[in-house]
């Protein structure tokens, strides 16, 4: 049972790490390039983003349970628990705050395009504290790559 959880563990972070950096960094990009209508792209990436964020929280909550459940209460002690912790925060803060915030701002520009309405300025801005925060996820996910092996030992 010990090999299961262990390889559910590192699967977990390999599938949010993994899919964080393959959404983020190739297919929203490859979205807009290839698709000649901005906000359809916008959309989808939206989609992809939002599942993805779903599927971190899941592999956090495993994650953390894992930890828990190697280590008990000196689980507190070790960096990737609060490595795993942050990320997951970061993910809920995406999920739960500003991304509802998104969707109602694209929701109040409606019939136009949100970049074509007077909620312009609002939306880039929370856009670009999205598209920062989802920086600092994937490098904290590279930094949990390379620690995986701490939850372990």
């Amino acid at each position: 049972m010990r090999r299961i959880s262990e390889a559910l563990y590192l699967t977990a972070i390999t599938l949010w790490v993994g899919g964080m950096w393959a959404i983020g960094y190739l297919a929203a990009p490859v979205l807009f390039a290839s698709l000649g209508d901005r906000q359809l792209a916008g959309i989808v990436a939206g989609k992809l983003f939002a599942l993805i964020g779903w599927i971190g929280l899941g592999a956090a909550a495993y994650l953390l349970a894992f930890l828990f459940g190697r280590w008990g209460g000196q689980a507190l002690r070790r960096s990737v628990f609060w490595l795993v912790l942050l990320m997951a925060a970061l993910v809920a803060a995406s999920q739960f705050g500003i991304q509802p915030l998104m969707a109602q701002l694209k929701a109040d520009a409606w019939p136009r395009d949100v970049m074509e309405s007077v909620v312009r300025d609002r939306f880039a801005a929370w856009h670009g504290i999205s598209s920062i925060l989802y920086l600092v996820q994937s490098l904290l996910g590279l930094w949990l790559v390379v620690w995986s092996g701490r939850g372990l030992r």
